[in-house]
């Protein structure tokens, strides 16, 4: 099956992850959202998905957590087995009315206390992580990004600072680029679980002001939360808001860039910085889709779905949508409104969400008041994912002020 943007939409798999890292996917979204919205993608083994690529149908669908449930599954490729097994105690893979429970005592810990030290750590992170990019020479951006979204998800977690370089080194091989060696990532993800069985009996004996502290002192319906349950959502966490946050500021950094007017307006504008973040998080959309499975037979666009046919919701494509967005193909730091549904929408909002805006504030904070402008270095490298619209590599050379 082709992947080619221009081919027959019939012989598009949208599934290919090889296309995000060449094909235009822009291109091929804005087909899907024109000619053929609610679409059936066949996959070369003949298997297939409805693909959901409008902004209203998208909303529609994700806010509805009655007939488009969570339990079967949240992403194309999933292990059945690991899905079934992790349905009803990881979050993102649980429906209604436990997913609200377990959301509830892991949302207990983004006290007021712990928010303030995490923004401190954010500030100092990122003053470290932008005074080690060289004075006139080139970086990879990619590799700046990383630091900072993994470090505030291991102070969330509790990790202690002395093993973030540790856990940054796990995540990037065990959720990072699916071309990466299996037997590495599945080596890299053991260790990760692992530690999080170290860290939860040490959360045990001395709790602290932590997600971790607080899910091991957590009850649903007055029963404690198991270990496994504890390790799945910690994935969670740490997947979700590592990958998320860096491609965003990935993402945004080049889109600067490539407008430098855009640069010097977001620079001379510092109290607009959550309208421009606001801007980066639709342009980026890292979380590329979403799988819904529909309990019953159900009509969208005109298109009938029948209970149990997967159903994926197209992020980018939804924040592209021109019914809603002016001009929605450019990257504009001033655009208001801007209602983009980048963390979701319903039920199943990201729960960092106030967290991933914190951190671009931050980021794009300070690197608007260090550096003047930036042009590109070398290739820039699109990640090799189905799942994360995001960025393998950015070589930048940046400007000082």
């Amino acid at each position: 099956m082709t992947t080619d943007s221009h081919a027959a939409i019939s012989e598009i798999d949208l599934a290919d992850e090889d296309f995000y890292t060449w094909g235009d996917a822009e291109a091929l979204w804005e087909r899907l959202r024109c000619e053929r919205p609610v679409h059936w993608n066949t996959r070369p083994d003949g298997s297939g998905f409805w693909a959901i690529t409008r902004y209203r149908d998208a909303v529609r669908i994700l806010k509805d957590a009655t007939t488009f449930v969570s339990e079967a599954g949240m992403r194309l490729d999933d292990n059945p087995a690991a899905t079934a097994a992790a349905a009803g105690k990881l979050m993102i893979v649980t429906d209604a009315p436990r997913h609200a429970k377990i959301r509830r005592v892991i949302s207990s810990a983004f006290t007021p206390r712990m928010a303030a030290r995490l923004e401190r750590n954010m500030r100092a992170t990122v003053k470290t992580e932008l005074a080690m990019v060289p004075d006139g020479e080139p970086c990879d951006f990619a590799d700046v990004a990383s630091g900072l979204p993994l470090s505030v998800i291991c102070d969330l977690l509790g990790v202690p600072q002395a093993d973030w370089p540790f856990m940054l080194r796990c995540t990037r091989i065990a959720f990072g680029d699916s071309s990466s060696d299996p037997l590495e990532r599945l080596e890299a993800h053991a260790s990760i679980l692992n530690y999080y069985q170290d860290l939860v009996a040490e959360r045990r004996r001395k709790p602290r002001e932590d997600v971790i502290s607080t899910m091991v002192n957590g009850t649903v319906d007055g029963v404690a939360l198991t270990d496994e349950e504890i390790f799945l959502n910690c994935d969670g966490l740490i997947s979700g808001g590592n990958e998320t946050t860096r491609h965003a500021s990935v993402g945004g950094l080049l889109a600067l860039i490539r407008d430098s007017d855009q640069w010097r307006a977001a620079a001379g504008s510092p109290e607009s910085m959550d309208t421009l973040v606001n801007e980066v998080l639709r342009y980026t959309s890292p979380a590329m889709h979403v799988l819904r499975t529909p309990r019953e037979d159900v009509e969208i666009g005109g298109q009938l779905i029948r209970a149990g046919e997967p159903v994926t919701v197209w992020i980018p494509s939804a924040n592209r949508d021109e019914s809603v967005f002016d001009d929605a193909a450019r990257f504009d730091g001033a655009r208001t409104p801007n209602n983009h549904i980048s963390f979701g929408i319903g039920p199943h909002y990201c729960l960092g969400a106030v967290l991933a805006r914190t951190e671009l504030r931050v980021l794009f904070g300070e690197l608007l008041s260090t550096f003047s402008g930036g042009e590109l270095a070398g290739p820039v490298r699109r990640l090799r994912s189905n799942l994360i619209w995001g960025f393998d590599s950015l070589p930048v050379l940046l400007e000082r002020r």
